[in-house]
């Protein structure tokens, strides 16, 4: 087995995230890896915009919503230590944009949450099992306990 060189940490910020962003920590750390971090916005509506899905985070935007967004991955990569070059706002499908991303940054581990679904929400799928099935490198899937 290889090491791993770069973990991609995908993001949603709900109320466990910090348990699944401990754990690319501590990989990254005993892998010596590039960790970087994607949270891909799919709840908020997509403002007209130059630059497509990929949201600049150099740049303040007059949405409200996208700012407080943009504020929660900074202040998380900043927890992390992660480069700011290897911080990623998306808008998009979550499965689609994070499995992109981690293909055009050649990433090699993949960390998720995964809630473990039952039943109707199994048959939908869920982000990380999209991830898991789709992704081209190893996906870690982080069990989160609902509550």
């Amino acid at each position: 087995m290889t090491d791993y060189q770069h973990i991609l940490l995908a993001v949603d910020f709900s109320e466990q995230a910090h348990y699944v962003a401990e754990k690319a920590r501590s990989l990254a750390n005993q892998y010596q890896a590039k960790l970087s971090i994607v949270h891909v916005l799919d709840n908020i509506p997509m403002p007209d915009t130059s630059y497509g899905t990929v949201i600049p985070l150099d740049q303040d935007s007059q949405d409200k919503l996208l700012e407080v967004e943009k504020a929660k991955l900074m202040s998380q990569g900043d927890q992390l230590n992660v480069d700011f070059s290897n911080r990623w706002l998306l808008w998009g499908i979550p499965k689609q944009e994070i499995i992109h991303i981690a293909e055009q940054e050649k990433v090699d581990l993949i960390v998720v949450g995964s809630h473990g679904r039952h039943g109707l929400a199994l048959l939908l799928g869920s982000t990380a099992n999209s991830v898991l099935h789709y992704a081209k490198c190893d996906v870690l899937a982080v069990r989160l306990r609902d509550n």
